[in-house]
């Protein structure tokens, strides 16, 4: 980064940096990517790639935006699968949720607030 406060990086290469995490409270003060509002996250997944736990007691709300390949999200008593690059999913705080790449698939996750402290296992 300069001191200019402007960062330029790769989603892909940044990624890898912060289990795919580009923005949030987790990064230092100062860097430009520092956000107590937001959270951005670069996931790409293998096919067959699934969260090993449902996520329960979600504190943020979250948007999930397909860049590529074909991945489901479960929702209790429901499944959404995004196909079509663009297609997305809102979902509020409080929604218990887990995931499946049924595709090789790249994800752009949002959430917000960034939330010190919080990390869903698996």
């Amino acid at each position: 980064m300069d001191d200019d406060g402007v960062y330029v990086g790769s989603a892909g290469r940044d990624a890898a940096l912060d289990r795919g995490w580009l923005l949030g409270h987790f990064k230092e003060a100062g860097d430009p990517r520092h956000s107590e509002a937001v959270e951005i996250k670069w996931g790409v997944h293998p096919v067959g790639d699934r969260r090993t736990r449902w996520v329960t007691g979600e504190t943020r709300t979250a948007l999930l935006v397909l860049i590529s390949g074909r991945f489901r999200l479960e929702f209790p008593g429901r499944s959404v699968t995004l196909a079509e690059q663009g297609d997305y999913v809102v979902w509020e705080k409080g929604v218990d949720h887990s995931w499946y790449a049924e595709e090789e698939s790249v994800v752009l996750t949002v959430r917000w607030p960034s939330v010190p402290g919080y990390r869903a296992e698996g």
